[in-house]
């Protein structure tokens, strides 16, 4: 069980949306480098980055930030945002990445994702953002009529290295997580599941460590690690007592 720590890049600021939307962003940190090494030292082993501008423009904006970021930390890193083609694909993992994370392109052309997968085993990861039960595209700037669990079930068996699930309904408003949609999904597809949007508390934490969502590969916290509603030390503390347990068993 990993807790991803997320930094969202905007105009090269780290920052957290309200419901996705890019008129509502707080500045949390204007060097996001400083801030992937700060996760790095208070124990987190992965780093979860969004370029927002890129996702809206459908090609990477931030580089600087991101290119910054991966060599402020040791620690993998998962990005998303305005990737579209396999050039783009090899560039990043080039670059250093350890995830990217296909969005909008999951959705208008699948085949690129299970191509990407046969190019780049281990790599690639899929973001699927709901709104409503459907899948959001363009920065989540368009609804589409096609349901999460439809979208899953287009790369079973591809090689995908993890979906991560978005609830724009609930990301960066701290009501919690959508467990019951998340665990659906979970349940549907054998590729391995991250829970986002919405993590509030410690009390998620402990949700995610319970028996029934221990098939997810964790979640992502934003807004409540920034905001200090979530200790890091103690969060990571419940995740590391609950691998022991397990291991254990």
């Amino acid at each position: 069980m990993i807790l991803f720590p997320a930094i969202d890049l905007k105009d090269g600021e780290c920052v957290r949306l309200k419901l996705g939307d890019m008129q509502q962003a707080t500045v949390y940190n204007p060097d996001p480098a400083a801030q992937a090494k700060a996760f790095e030292d208070q124990g987190f082993e992965w780093l979860h980055v969004v370029d927002l501008n890129g996702a809206f423009a459908g090609e990477t904006v931030n580089r600087a930030a991101v290119d910054a970021i991966l060599k402020a930390t040791k620690n993998p890193v998962q990005l998303g945002g305005g990737i579209r083609t396999l050039d783009h694909i090899e560039n990043w993992l080039t670059r250093g990445l350890a995830r990217v994370i296909l969005g909008t392109v999951a959705v208008r052309d699948p085949a690129l994702v299970v191509e990407a997968c046969r190019r780049f085993p281990g790599h690639i990861a899929v973001g699927i953002d709901a709104k409503g039960g459907k899948v959001a595209v363009e920065g989540w700037a368009e609804a589409s009529e096609l349901g999460v669990v439809e979208l899953a079930k287009k790369f079973e068996g591809a090689g995908v290295a993890a979906i991560i699930y978005t609830d724009i309904d609930r990301d960066g408003i701290l009501t919690g997580i959508n467990w019951a949609s998340t665990l659906e999904l979970a349940d549907a597809v054998s590729i391995p599941v991250i829970a986002s949007g919405g993590l509030a508390s410690l009390d998620d934490i402990k949700r995610m460590l319970e028996l029934d969502a221990r098939k997810l590969e964790g979640a992502i916290s934003g807004r409540a690690l920034y905001d200090g509603r979530i200790d890091p030390k103690e969060a990571l503390a419940l995740i590391k007592a609950a691998r022991t347990k397990e291991i254990a068993q």
